[in-house]
């Protein structure tokens, strides 16, 4: 996926990532020598810029900081009935997917619901939930499908003028009713920041203490071994709904070998 600027420095310190079996050390990358700009193995993205770069030269495996530090789990408003699973490659047999998002193939890292075949790429991810661009006077909105009622009416990008997929995510200003594909808005997309976590909020009405002079916990770890209990079980359920889609398409490959099928795109 990538190429090893030789003139790269690698700093002696490390970071270990679960998409790779070895240690990720920061990369000094000259984003000025285009001939050797470095590819992230998440985003497919070159790294063309200052901001921190992490890889491996004996693999040829790189990271953006941004990529490396993407969370493994994400509650995402576009797909709010289960959790996101960030993978380091698509459970299909063909290693690779279309992201919901955009409609584009991905072969590097993608978010994925197993139970729902619901994949979408970091950069997608992290778009933001509003935007300015230099085509339009207002601010734009995130939406995850068409803005009409009628999801039947077809509608064009007001930037590029080409037909846009019901399907797809778009910014849009409903007052002038206009619209943008992801990648018109964002010409140079990039992983940046991910939605922010919902988390339970404890209603301060309900059950309150009676006690104004609480007995102090005892046991303080008990709160953090509440936490982790609750991840390993969730890693847990996710382990085993990608198994349950990895045999899925162990016995589709099997079907394709009698009557092949096709049901991705590719590039």
């Amino acid at each position: 996926m990538g190429r090893q600027n030789r003139s790269t420095n690698a700093a002696p310190q490390g970071k270990e990532h679960f998409s790779h079996s070895h240690i990720l050390k920061l990369i000094v990358n000259d984003p000025t020598e285009t001939e050797t700009l470095l590819t992230c193995n998440a985003c497919e993205q070159p790294n063309n810029s200052n901001k921190p770069f992490y890889g491996c030269n004996t693999c040829q495996y790189f990271l953006h900081e941004n990529c490396f530090n993407a969370p493994r789990f994400l509650n995402h408003p576009s797909h709010p009935s289960h959790p996101l699973t960030l993978l380091p490659i698509a459970t299909y047999s063909s290693r690779s997917y279309t992201c919901k998002a955009c409609d584009s193939a991905g072969n590097g890292f993608c978010f994925s619901c197993a139970c729902c075949e619901f994949d979408i790429h970091l950069q997608c991810a992290s778009c933001p939930s509003s935007i300015l661009v230099d085509k339009h006077a207002h601010q734009l909105e995130l939406h995850f499908g068409s803005p009409y009622e009628d999801k039947d009416i077809d509608y064009v990008c007001d930037i590029c003028t080409e037909i846009m997929n019901k399907d797809d995510w778009l910014y849009y200003c409903a007052a002038c009713d206009f619209a943008s594909h992801l990648q018109c808005a964002i010409i140079s997309p990039e992983v940046s920041v991910f939605p922010k976590q919902q988390r339970p909020i404890p209603n301060s009405n309900t059950n309150p203490n009676p006690n104004p002079n609480p007995t102090p916990n005892r046991n303080p770890n008990a709160t953090l071994e509440m936490i982790n209990s609750a991840n390993e079980a969730h890693e847990q359920i996710m382990a085993a709904q990608i198994s349950a889609q990895i045999a899925a398409r162990g016995r589709e490959a099997c079907l394709d070998l009698i009557a092949p099928r096709r049901r991705y795109s590719y590039y």
